[in-house]
């Protein structure tokens, strides 16, 4: 039974990859063999004569396995689909980490309150504890939720996003790479890493090089000697650019350089290029 089911669950994330559920086949795939085996215990305890209450003891033991295997399941279910939402709006594999981790958070409350409810213990007096302390938790954890709400802020006003380059006031910059529930990391070139708490960067002035769109212009000044012929300097210039805009990963090739003579010094002239 086993194999004749897994085999139907392959060839079902075969079809269903290309549309985006094939991950939650392949969670259930992963703990298929487990629920079969504890629907055979169920069956085989049916059958053999224990009392009623162990009969009752076993089976409630063998619900709280399938409780928690489906809550394994549906927290891996919601992280994949995360990041399928996100390839979808943004064109990347990449999904910020808050999200991933609030979604599994919850489904795991769910399934700890399923759990209780099982064993026949009331979550009301839980909830209701829970809201009469949530306010002393809230002052103790005062830092980390500004931290957490600003990083949800960060992702919802959609002004920073996953990859986007971005340049802070104090001068660091570098690609955005991840925001958790906590603090924000950018990459810079020489591959070092900065970790800004959200709080901060909701406040910092941020440049962002990737908004309105990823294309950006490059002022490079030069300067050349009062004997040099402007109009070769010109089409030299301009050749260079071509081939670096053609050659540079991230060039536009279809860019017109731009030159512009502006300044007359005491030994060259500058220009912009």
């Amino acid at each position: 039974m086993y194999r004749l089911v897994s085999a139907r669950i392959r060839r079902s994330e075969s079809l269903t990859r290309s549309g985006g559920v094939g991950f939650t086949v392949a969670a259930v795939r992963d703990v298929a063999i487990a629920w079969f085996t504890l629907g055979g215990l169920y069956l085989a305890i049916s059958f053999l004569p224990l009392s009623a209450e162990l009969h009752h003891n076993v089976g409630r033991g063998l619900l709280v396995l399938v409780i928690l295997s489906a809550t394994v399941i549906a927290a891996r279910v919601a992280s994949d689909a995360i990041k399928v939402y996100a390839l979808r709006t943004t064109g990347v594999m990449q999904a910020s980490s808050i999200f991933i981790t609030v979604g599994r958070l919850l489904i795991y409350i769910v399934g700890f309150l399923i759990l209780l409810q099982t064993f026949g213990i009331s979550i009301a007096p839980i909830l209701t504890a829970l809201g009469v302390g949530g306010l002393a938790v809230a002052l103790a954890l005062q830092d980390t939720l500004a931290n957490l709400f600003a990083g949800v802020h960060l992702l919802a006003s959609r002004k920073i996003k996953i990859g986007d380059y971005v340049a802070l006031e104090s001068g660091q910059e570098g690609y955005v790479v991840d925001i958790n529930w906590r603090n924000t990391s950018i990459r810079q070139l020489p591959n070092n890493m900065i970790i800004i708490p959200n709080a901060k960067m909701a406040q910092a002035i941020v440049t962002n090089y990737y908004r309105p769109q990823n294309e950006m212009s490059v002022l490079v000044p030069v300067t050349v000697d009062y004997a040099s012929d402007l109009d070769q300097v010109e089409a030299v210039t301009k050749e260079v650019i071509a081939d670096v805009m053609r050659s540079v990963r991230g060039g536009v090739p279809s860019h017109e350089p731009v030159i512009r003579f502006n300044t007359f010094g005491e030994w060259s002239i500058g220009f912009t290029a």
